[in-house]
């Protein structure tokens, strides 16, 4: 077979607690274009072309604030990475993940005494790779020719932080990967239309990868194969469907799915 609250947990009275923690000297307004926070497919901190090494309970800070997108309260940073420890604790760990920041990734960290952010410039790819998902499931704007092909394929296929199982990042997990299925589903159809049938099969493939008892994502793939005239493979892929959905689930598919064969069978 082819194949969601912010959990900030903003804590009060926390102004006491920052005057008992040394500040690192962060600039403010420390930005460097060159940097990038990657969290598709795995967590890179990049420069340039160059990957930069960060320990881990860095990477987790880094991850945080791409995710966000804005400027947090350390209060609540704090609070959400290291939800188990005492307050003097996770201030004492959120310091450390600062300090263990290599002095040339400091710059794509802005801080003030009471927040931090990442430094303007710095580029996230699961903002850029949302935006796609977005503008491919607006059915009131035309695709754009530069989100249909390969690169779109690719930007929806991977994860968000795969093997992290912080509460935090399984909520944004989820998100990004029902909108990205969606997303998926909608280039598959735009590139059918456009009769660039390989494409659209990928785009359908990485689909069904991303859930094998998705219906829609089946369907989108047999969709493909009946435009191109390929009714054979059409049949193939739903039979084996039918299959993998009996056995895991002892489900059959929908009448919907059914009739989109059956009504191939009949011309």
């Amino acid at each position: 077979m082819a194949r969601c609250n912010d959990q900030g947990g903003l804590w009060a009275d926390h102004g006491a607690l920052l005057g008992g923690i040394a500040m690192l000297e962060i600039s403010q307004e420390a930005s460097d274009p060159e940097f990038g926070v990657a969290v598709l497919g795995q967590f890179r901190l990049l420069r340039g072309m160059s990957v930069v090494r960060v320990p881990r309970a860095s990477q987790r800070l880094l991850a945080f604030l791409a995710l966000r997108g804005r400027i947090v309260e350390r209060a609540a940073l704090a609070g959400t990475l290291w939800p188990e420890a005492s307050e003097p604790h996770a201030y004492s760990s959120l310091r450390a993940a600062l300090t263990r920041l290599q002095r040339t990734a400091r710059v794509a960290v802005t801080a003030s005494q009471l927040e931090l952010g990442l430094a303007q410039g710095v580029t996230v790819d699961i903002h850029d790779a949302k935006a796609l998902a977005r503008r491919l499931l607006d059915s009131a704007v035309p695709p754009i020719p530069g989100d249909l092909g390969t690169s779109a394929v690719m930007a929806l296929s991977a994860d968000l932080l795969p093997d992290w199982y912080d509460d935090w990042v399984l909520v944004e997990a989820e998100d990004w990967r029902q909108l990205r299925l969606h997303a998926l589903e909608a280039l598959a159809g735009h590139l059918t239309g456009a009769g660039r049938w390989g494409e659209a099969a990928a785009a359908a493939c990485a689909a069904v990868r991303g859930d094998p008892l998705r219906e829609t994502s089946h369907a989108a793939l047999i969709r493909v194969f009946l435009a191109e005239g390929n009714v054979s493979e059409a049949v193939r892929e739903f039979t084996s469907y039918r299959a993998l959905l009996h056995d895991e689930l002892g489900l059959e598919p929908t009448p919907r799915l059914c009739g989109l064969i059956q009504n191939a069978r009949n011309t």
